[in-house]
């Protein structure tokens, strides 16, 4: 094993990649670059069947929006390439022979029609049909058959594959860096398949091989591949390799915390799984990402890094070098983590008050020009400043301010009733003369302008304010009045309030 600190992402381009894939890519990243280390991306493909196209793209294009690129893969070539499986296919054959020449191997002839007779007669019986230890002697495979008749077999080109030849009764010691130590009796394990008829190598032996020749020094990976431990264990001991270090994350769970988090719970409950969105290519189903829904790359990575890992301390904001500095593999929790939509706004809520007022009055410009309207980016910068604590994402901005680009027309009913009284169009009849006559028009003087009023009047504050905002706003929200009215400029409040005398 290299002294290197070296980790992988590997992924099958099966479809979009799903959150808690990002978050294994995640905690991989953080691993490398907290030990200094390389974070290295295979695409595994060796299931040509279950390909779909695009899908390694969008794999590729998902770890760069979210801030966690790979240091090697497809397209950046180290000294361990190619980095797709499909690409390394001539290799693994040579590996499969080497296990058979040591005896941890074999050549099984069982149709898939046998094996399944076999399993109906368990079946029938009560029993699972397992192919290992039990019953190898007696099926159709290198075992039970003379040397002549394999060769014969293998001449005459009839189908096989080749089947690890499991130990019988080993009690196996199996060490996780998150679940501690295992053991495991390996006469309850099956002779899994190294090599399949169709000249491709499974997962296991690709996988175990690939991780050896790539100097892979420690294997952090979902608990899904749990039960693959003591095989890879026994592979790696077979070939007489050091094994790396391994680490099985928990699940992330639905929101309501039973069973792993699907597709389907976002399509439920209003919440992507996915980091962009997906265009199914079969299908042509669109499902929604992250980014389509502007969350913020920040937002999403900090989400994600706390399901699952605690940092030991009460820190809930993390930026992507605190997280590397902070990151341990051994504070990372056994159980699953749940997931929840709201707390992931939370952290988009806190990433949007950090944007520059310019960068985010930019990106709000365009969903106004979506909506035929055209703003200078100086006067959008001022109204995002006043409108942006109160948003979670930017076309929230529109929502909440609205008024600042089209005059209102209309007046909310419950709002009218309750702030435009009898006594109103006085009061807003001298708001219009204190306002034309404020000198060098900006918040500050219009305030002290019209507070001063008020109070040497002794006029409630509310009977001046309320139809003050009502005019300008149309309900009863927004920033403060003056504000509003400052960026409105003299000539656009006056014309409001005129137009809420008139109608109202």
């Amino acid at each position: 094993m290299s002294a290197k600190v070296r980790v992988r992402f590997a992924p099958s381009p099966t479809g979009p990649l799903h959150i808690g894939g990002v978050r294994t890519a995640l905690y991989n990243y953080l691993f490398a670059k907290k030990h200094q280390g390389d974070f290295i991306l295979r695409i595994e493909d060796t299931d040509q069947n279950r390909f779909v196209e695009g899908a390694e793209q969008y794999i590729i294009n998902s770890l760069n929006w979210c801030g966690i690129p790979y240091d090697e893969g497809p397209g950046k070539d180290g000294e361990h390439g190619p980095y797709r499986q499909s690409e390394r296919a001539h290799l693994y054959k040579d590996y499969a022979d080497k296990l058979i020449e040591s005896g941890n191997a074999y050549f099984a002839f069982d149709t898939s029609e046998a094996l399944e007779e076999h399993r109906k007669d368990h079946e029938e019986k009560g029993k699972t049909f397992i192919y290992n230890w039990h019953n190898r002697l007696k099926l159709d495979n290198s075992l039970s058959l003379s040397a002549e008749e394999v060769q014969k077999k293998i001449k005459a080109e009839e189908a096989y594959v080749i089947r690890f030849r499991t130990p019988v009764a080993e009690i196996l010691n199996l060490a996780d860096e998150i679940r501690g130590n295992m053991i495991i009796d390996t006469s309850v394990l099956d002779d899994k398949v190294l090599f399949k008829s169709d000249g491709m190598p499974t997962y296991h032996l690709a996988n175990v091989v690939d991780d050896h020749l790539m100097e892979i020094s420690h294997v952090i990976r979902g608990e899904e591949w749990l039960p693959s431990l003591a095989f890879h264990m026994l592979l790696y001991r077979a070939f007489d390799w050091e094994a790396p270090i391994f680490a099985h994350l928990p699940l992330i769970l639905k929101p309501q915390g039973k069973g792993k988090l699907s597709k389907r719970d976002g399509d439920k409950l209003g919440f992507p799984v996915f980091p962009l969105a997906w265009k199914d290519p079969k299908t042509g189903e669109i499902s929604s990402g992250y980014r389509e829904e502007n969350y913020l790359p920040e937002a999403l990575i900090n989400m994600l890094s706390l399901l699952g890992w605690n940092p030991g301390t009460e820190q809930e904001f993390f930026n992507l070098e605190e997280l590397v500095s902070a990151f341990e593999i051994s504070r990372v929790h056994k159980s699953g983590a749940k997931f929840d939509p709201e707390k992931t706004k939370w952290f988009q809520q806190h990433y949007l008050q950090l944007q520059p007022d310019e960068a985010l009055a930019s990106k709000f410009i365009e969903i106004l020009e979506e909506k035929g309207i055209y703003s200078d980016l100086n006067y959008t910068t001022k109204v995002v400043s006043l409108l942006k604590e109160r948003a979670v994402f930017v076309d929230d901005l529109w929502d909440l301010g609205r008024y600042f680009f089209v005059s209102p027309t209309e007046f909310d009913p419950k709002a009218s009733k309750k702030a435009w009284k009898e006594d109103s169009k006085e009061m807003v009849e001298t708001l219009i003369k204190i306002i034309s006559e404020v000198e060098s028009y900006n918040a500050e003087n219009l305030q002290n302008e019209v507070k001063a009023w008020i109070t040497k009047n002794e006029i409630g504050f509310g009977k001046v304010m309320q139809p003050f905002r009502l005019s300008l706003v149309g309900a009863m929200q927004g920033p403060d009045v003056f504000e509003i009215a400052a960026l409105l400029g003299r000539e656009e409040t006056l014309n409001r309030l005129n137009y809420a005398l008139k109608t109202l």
